[in-house]
């Protein structure tokens, strides 16, 4: 299977936005489209890669940001964060993944980042295994709590 990487633009979204929700099930559609508009208005903040067929059919995506608030086991700021990566099942083990990465990766370096950084889910093993292939290292593990404050 062929297939090439370009920026995502507005055209995508319809395409993207399935293949977000494919990723995120459980978020309503109109957030998930809201997110891709925002993120595509500001591209000094955010950018997104496509990867498209021949027949410009979506294959999948990568969505990174620089972040400036803490990134934990970074040393720097800002740091390339990869936000979101998704490639559809039938087009996956044919280096979209490695590709969407890279991508993502010299855009980070581009723009003066020297640490390039993701995250996943504690108990999402198919993700931790898709980084530590694409050359990521785990840094600490951490699961958060909250309670309401009653005023």
């Amino acid at each position: 299977m062929t297939f090439r990487l370009r920026d995502a633009r507005h055209g995508d979204i319809d395409g993207w936005l399935a293949l977000r929700l494919a990723m995120f099930p459980h978020h309503p559609v109109e957030f998930l489209r809201e997110e891709l508009v925002a993120l595509l208005a500001d591209p000094q903040r955010h950018a997104a890669f496509v990867a498209e067929d021949a027949d410009s059919t979506l294959l999948g995506f990568a969505e990174v940001a620089l972040r400036t608030d803490y990134v934990p086991g970074m040393r720097t700021s800002p740091v390339a964060f990869l936000e979101a990566i998704h490639v559809a099942p039938a087009a996956r083990r044919r280096g979209i993944a490695r590709a969407l990465v890279t991508r993502a990766r010299a855009w980070g370096g581009a723009r003066g980042c020297s640490e390039f950084a993701s995250d996943a889910l504690l108990d999402n093993d198919a993700s931790h295994a898709m980084h530590r292939a694409l050359g990521f290292v785990e840094t600490r593990r951490v699961v958060f709590f909250r309670q309401d404050i009653d005023g």
